[in-house]
């Protein structure tokens, strides 16, 4: 069991960086004795899970972790874990719940449970939208490095307007994700679709990286910036996403404030 938590510790070392590494480095960080690194590492190129590159004298993952990551996602794995979870939580607050993801500065919707008696949304399975509107994709931007942000919004044509609501520029939206992941959550109340608000909030990875969004969406009619931001129906966003969290081995990234 120690030499196989090793190796894992040694795989997700690999994974987690851009470019290979040396034995030297991958014993400094996992502190490991250097003869025992260089038997992980040994048995891990035999495998196909480690790469050796002997020019650079360093080490990236192999094929065979490809095929594994590959065969992860035949499986569905996301959607399959988070279905019930959205299940309980539309059956627990009455209103249209997502799961969705970013597609570039896109947000895609993977997933959606429906009370009894829906609206028509725009929200659907497929469905993309301008992330910097919707509350699922606030709620993952909220928690990427700013160059990564800015990379996505590169000038003030990235910023789709649907209903003349939301950010028009990477500043507003800067001061608005930084609300937001101090909040916890994300709000949005007819930058989408006028009549319509939502509340979101992250999935993240073992790395602490936003890899999905819970929504809940909902009629709400306001004719200025109303500023309500919802937090009981947050509470029970927040906790289905923690519980997708936990689900898939990941940790929550350190937030400021706690819903409710």
């Amino acid at each position: 069991m120690p030499a196989l938590r090793r190796g894992l510790a040694v795989l997700r070392l690999l994974a987690g960086r851009p470019g290979p590494l040396s034995a030297a480095a991958v014993a400094r960080e996992l502190d490991l004795p250097r003869s025992t690194t260089y038997h992980l590492l040994a048995e891990l190129a035999e495998a196909g899970f480690a790469t050796h590159f002997p020019e650079e004298r360093r080490y990236g993952l192999g094929v065979a972790a490809f095929e594994l990551g590959s065969a992860y996602l035949r499986h569905d794995p996301l959607e399959r874990l988070a279905r019930p979870l959205l299940r309980r939580l539309v059956d627990g607050v009455g209103r249209t719940a997502h799961l969705g993801v970013l597609h570039g500065a896109e947000a895609l919707y993977l997933l959606r449970e429906q009370p009894r008696r829906p609206s028509t949304i725009v929200s659907d399975v497929g469905v993309r939208l301008p992330s910097h509107l919707t509350a699922s994709g606030r709620a993952m931007l909220a928690h990427l490095p700013d160059a990564q942000v800015r990379a996505l919004f590169p000038s003030v044509a990235s910023f789709v307007d649907r209903t003349g609501r939301g950010p028009a520029n990477l500043p507003a939206l800067r001061r608005l994700l930084t609300a937001e992941r101090r909040r916890g959550w994300a709000v949005e109340d007819g930058y989408v679709t006028a009549g319509f608000a939502s509340v979101a909030a992250p999935v993240f990875d073992h790395g602490e990286r936003p890899i999905a969004a819970i929504t809940v969406t909902f009629r709400h009619v306001c004719d200025q910036e109303c500023g309500e931001t919802w937090p009981d129906l947050a509470t029970e966003t927040r906790r289905t996403a923690d519980a997708l969290t936990d689900r898939i081995g990941g940790h929550r990234a350190d937030q400021e404030e706690k819903p409710g």
